[in-house]
Parts: C-alpha cells; structure tokens; sequence
C-alpha cells in the first residue's frame, strides 16, 4: 500500500499540535473560571473558592481524595459537573434550530482560531519509518503550528468574524427582549470594533511585510518587539481584543443591571457553558495572536544582540528548543490572560453610548492616522525601531492636543443633587460615615460587649 501524498512531516506536526494545544485550551477554558474568581477575590480582600476540593464534597470520594483540597482547584470539575447535570431548558416561542445551533456557532470559530499560531517556531523532524505499512516520513524542518498558511493574519480575522452569528442568532432564537438587546449591542460593538483591529493589524503587515505569524516573530528578532516601535498599534490592537471578547470595560452585551444576562439569557446547562468556553478560548487566542504579533512571541530577549538564551534561537531546532519556546509563548499568553482580568475588575463598565463613541470617534480616527503614518515612514524608508518609536510619540501628542481643542460635548453631564454628599446646602456639611461607635466596629458582638462595659 502506498504512502499517501499528504502524509508528511508538516502533516504529522500540525496533526499533534492541533491535539495537543486544543486540549490545552478546554482545560484553561475551566481554570480560567477559577482563577477568574480567585484574582476578584485578591482585588476585594475576599477568599475566593478554596474549599472545594477533588472530592467534591461528596462522602464516597472524601476517603479517596482527603488532604488534596488544593486551594478549591476542584470547583472548575464541579461547575462543568454541574452544567452536565442542570436541565436543558429551551423556551416555549424560540426558533428551537438555531437556539440549537448557537452555541455551537460560538465555540466552533474560537477552537479554530489558535491554528496559525507558530508554538514553538521550527522543529527539525527526523525521518520517520512506520514498520507495520513500510511507509518513510521523510525527515524536513516543520514549523509547530496547526496550519502554516500564508494568509495566516486573514484567516484569525475571517474566523473571528463568524462568532457574530453565534450572538446574533442565539439572541434573535431566544425570543426574548433582553436577549435581543444583548445580540444587537454585540453585534453593533463587534463590527465597530473590527474595523480599527484590522487596521492595527494593517500597521504590524506595512512594518514586516508578511502576513505569516512565524516571519512576524522572526522579524521582531532581528529588529525588536513591536510594543516598543508600535506602542499605538500595540494599545488600539488590546482595546479591540477586549470588545471583540465582550470584556469589561466593553461588556455591554452581558450587562446584567440592564439585560439580566445578555445575549445567553436562556440558555442553561452546556448551552450556557459553551458560550462562556468560547469566551476563554477567544481571550486565549486573542493574547496569542498579541504575544506573537507585539511580544515577539517566544524571545526573551525585546532587542536585537542584548542576550541570547540557548534553546530561543533561531537556529535551535530539536525538540527540547520547540518545547521551551513553546513554554515561553504560553507563558506570554497566560501572563495577558491575567492582564485582561485584572482590567476587568478594575475598570467600570462604560455605557453602551460610550463603548460607540471610543469606536467611532476615537479608536477608528486614530487607526486611520496610524496607517497614514507606517505608510508614509515604510515609503521613506524610516522603520528603525527608534524612527519608528518617534513617529507615534509624535502622532500620540498630536492627536492629544487635537482633541483638547475639540467642543466638548454637553449630552450626559452629571447633575448636582442639592443635599447630598458631594453637593452639600450652603452652611451645612455633609457627613457619610456612620456616626455611631457600634457601627464602625469589625466584630460587633466583641464590640458591643466592650462598649457596655464602658
């Protein structure tokens, strides 16, 4: 039997790579979850989970499992337990097809997307015999990735696009009004916000000149990390991956004190739970797509001959090289994941009117200026990392100080409430704090005990 054509070493990596990173990505889905809740405790001086354990609190497994609590790890295992085992309700009026098919919508783009991204840059496959068909892998040098396509950057933005009809569909099949509010704000915040990533993108491809993921990271070896010759991109590209994964600041399709829960307010069990896999899958790629395209993915080192780790070459092509920059990418992206979480508890959510008005008459203006401005520096010829640095300090202040110029807008002013506590009545003073002992006291029974005693 002969060996098929498309049996090859590139076949093979991209096969493992698809395996193994995918199985990555569902299992951080959970923990993300997890430390999720653990990081907004640490930012609200609470707890956070950390009793739930292996056992899951159940007596037969307590015996097996006693003394591996880990810190509440087994509350990721018991919310998808629970969302295996919650009743799969489905509205009476809801187009039951697509209420179906939704979720499904969501997930399958979000598990595609991570496919382009080079993991651990070029492995030196060795040649392969498979004993039982006598078929030979000849041995070639491999980039570990899904899929080495050369319009890698256009395939993440196509693939990231379908998510839209997820939300669209999933509100419109709901039959239910808050759930169609929730799917016109992310629709209406998604094509809004597409428009100013695709154009950082735009700048990262005028500097490299490729639109492969891989030749970007070997760009920014030679030449140093984008971060610090496109600080502007850099920042328009982050703010576009947070409304593109409906994270706060930019989640106004899940704003619970308006639309209950958004888009996925009837959904229950593992409906409700693929919505929010896809989520964390999309932040995941989101981040990876950063550390590659503004963190020169899997270098240390952010400039050209500072130090050079052995392992993180170009040149280092084995397997222990592949696994270590592989490690290190990851890291990156763990490391923004974090990033992302800490901006969402603590930034405010911003109104719906506000999230469109930083689309359209801030983010989307300044990625157009930013494209004129790579453009004209790429014709000229000035794309060091410091000409390139100077360029959008002088595009930042300009566009600082056009905007200080600006009418201000009187819509949305905030009214001076007569009485209260930041408008008190003339010859009064406005007090907020409790003006009882008892009620400043941290432990009130001890408190109470000791002020009767007095």
């Amino acid at each position: 039997m002969p060996k098929p054509e498309f049996l090859t070493a590139q076949f093979i990596t991209s096969a493992l790579t698809i395996t193994i990173v995918m199985h990555i990505l569902l299992a951080m889905a959970g923990l993300s979850i997890y430390f999720e809740r653990k990081i907004s405790a640490w930012m609200q001086d609470r707890y956070g989970p950390n009793r739930t354990g292996f056992d899951l609190g159940l007596p037969v497994l307590k015996s097996l499992f006693r003394g591996f609590g880990f810190w509440g790890l087994g509350q990721s295992l018991a919310d998808g337990i629970k969302m295996l085992l919650k009743e799969d309700f489905t509205p009476r009026n809801a187009d039951k097809a697509l209420f179906m098919l939704a979720p499904a919508l969501a997930v399958i783009p979000a598990l595609l997307g991570f496919a382009i991204i080079p993991w651990g840059g070029t492995l030196a496959f060795p040649e392969l015999t498979i004993p039982v068909l006598n078929w030979t892998i000849e041995a070639a040098e491999v980039t570990v990735a899904g899929a080495n396509i050369s319009i890698g950057i256009v395939y993440l933005l196509a693939v990231g696009a379908i998510s839209i009809y997820a939300v669209a569909l999933g509100s419109w099949a709901s039959n239910n009004k808050y759930s169609f509010l929730g799917g016109m704000r992310a629709a209406s915040q998604m094509l809004s916000y597409e428009i100013p990533m695709g154009l950082s993108i735009l700048c990262v491809l005028l500097i490299t000149g490729t639109l492969l993921p891989m030749a970007m990271v070997d760009h920014q070896s030679q030449h140093g990390w984008l971060i610090f010759s496109q600080p502007l991109a850099c920042l328009i590209f982050g703010i576009c991956v947070l409304a593109e994964c409906n994270r706060a600041p930019f989640d106004n399709a899940e704003c619970e004190a308006e639309l209950v829960g958004g888009y996925h307010t009837e959904y229950s069990s593992m409906r409700f739970g693929l919505f929010f896999l896809a989520e964390y899958t999309h932040m995941a790629t989101g981040a990876a797509i950063f550390a590659v395209m503004f963190l020169g993915g899997w270098h240390l080192s952010p400039f050209p001959g500072v130090f050079e780790i052995p392992g993180l070459r170009a040149e280092d092509t084995g397997i222990l090289a592949a696994l270590l920059k592989f490690g290190v990418l990851f890291g990156k992206v763990v490391l923004l994941i974090w990033l992302m979480m800490l901006i969402r508890w603590t930034l405010p959510r911003l109104r719906f009117d506000q999230v469109m008005q930083v689309g359209w008459q801030a983010v989307i203006p300044a990625s157009m200026l930013l494209v004129l401005m790579n453009a004209t520096i790429v014709y000229l010829g000035r794309t060091s990392l410091v000409e390139q640095l100077i360029a959008n300090v002088l595009l930042g202040a300009a566009m600082f100080a056009t905007v200080r110029m600006l009418p201000k807008s009187t819509k949305n002013k905030r009214i001076r409430l007569a009485g209260s506590r930041f408008s008190p009545l003339e010859g009064e003073v406005a007090v907020a704090g409790p003006q009882i002992d008892l009620a400043r006291e941290d432990r009130p029974v001890e408190g109470s005990a000791r002020l009767g005693a007095h």
